[in-house]
């Protein structure tokens, strides 16, 4: 197998002649099977057209003067009733924030049952039905980014969390409900497998090499554009097509200690990446997650954990290979896309 920092020499065959090839990311921990045989050249990929999920404009409950039809409201930013950013609580959350006081019982490796108590919050982006996060200027991004942030923060104050996903659905086929631009929270009291398999992942790399394999992203991966603080690329063993990490360029273990000016920075390249992956891709559905680390991560474990920001365009569904062996097929290596989207040009 090819070794990130010297990927294979393609030599120009067309994507029909270039063989089959295993890839283990030393981050997810996972192994993906890249079959070109099985796409066409990574230019042509093209997204259909997304289905609309949600009610007309009209009757759409996160546009603003729709406030008393959502479910209670958390804070807004700002405090006043033209505000560009509200959080408020899942309409149907998978958790509940009322079960507080009966989830004191500790969570161990033997637990096969315990309550669910958590948070699961909706962030609304925009006030406007028609502005998609792409269309929001980088310090509006980043403003979202800051929003997650002091939401996060203040769950912190819950001992019984362990672990807090951010994530966007963007469009139906990528779990959205509805289409106004907006994000979610999950507090969990538990911390998910992936995110274990993440942590064993890193481990064994820093055991290995002495070093935090995310910040020796530039090198090991394919890089397609980058800011003062943060870098865009296309991870190694990238899971799925034409999918993006951006990651901070400083060793950083928690997403919430990202800081105002890094906000607006990491704005700006999120910004850029979902434009390209919409010109690029014919605006495909997608998914965003903030991979950041539990919330009691030791002190030993902080040298290898370094939190980044995924997205995934939605070109490809997952089949019974996938769901049974947890292994991926991608049919479009990562260096490719990294080169197709580096040359996107948005002008």
């Amino acid at each position: 197998m090819a070794s990130p920092n010297h990927p294979p020499d393609h030599g120009g065959d067309s994507v029909e002649t270039r063989s089959s090839e295993l890839r283990k990311d030393s981050v997810t921990n996972r192994w993906v099977i890249f079959s070109p045989a099985r796409a066409k050249r990574p230019t042509d990929f093209k997204s259909k057209s997304p289905e609309n999920p949600n009610p007309k404009p009209s009757s759409c409950p996160f546009c603003i003067g729709r406030e008393h039809e959502c479910a209670p409201e958390i804070f807004r930013m700002p405090d006043d009733p033209n505000w560009k950013i509200r959080v408020i609580e899942n309409l149907y959350p998978a958790l509940s924030r009322n079960l507080e006081n009966q989830s004191k019982q500790p969570v161990t490796n033997t637990s096969r049952s315990i309550v669910g108590f958590g948070f699961h919050d909706v962030v609304i982006e925009s006030p406007v039905h028609s502005i998609e996060l792409s269309d929001i200027d980088p310090v509006g991004i980043g403003d979202v980014l800051l929003t997650y942030r002091k939401r996060i923060e203040q769950i912190t104050q819950h001992d019984s969390i362990n672990y807090i996903q951010v994530f966007k659905n963007q469009g139906a086929s990528a779990g959205a409900s509805m289409s106004h631009s907006h994000s979610q929270i999950m507090a969990l009291p538990v911390i998910p497998p992936t995110v274990s398999s993440r942590l064993d992942g890193t481990k064994d790399h820093y055991e290995e090499t002495g070093k935090c394999c995310l910040c020796e992203a530039k090198s090991k991966h394919f890089v397609i554009d980058e800011s003062s603080h943060f870098v865009s690329v296309a991870p190694f063993a990238a899971t799925f097509p034409f999918e993006v990490w951006i990651i901070p360029k400083d060793h950083s273990s928690h997403f919430h200690h990202l800081d105002d000016v890094k906000a607006i920075d990491l704005g700006g390249l999120l910004k850029l990446m979902l434009q390209k992956i919409a010109k690029q891709l014919n605006d495909p559905p997608y998914n965003y997650m903030i991979h950041t680390s539990p919330l009691k991560v030791t002190e030993t474990q902080l040298p290898y954990t370094h939190w980044f920001l995924q997205i995934v365009p939605q070109l490809s569904g997952v089949g019974g290979f996938e769901i049974g062996s947890g292994c991926y097929i991608n049919p479009v290596f990562p260096e490719d896309a990294a080169q197709v989207l580096r040359e996107v040009s948005l002008t």
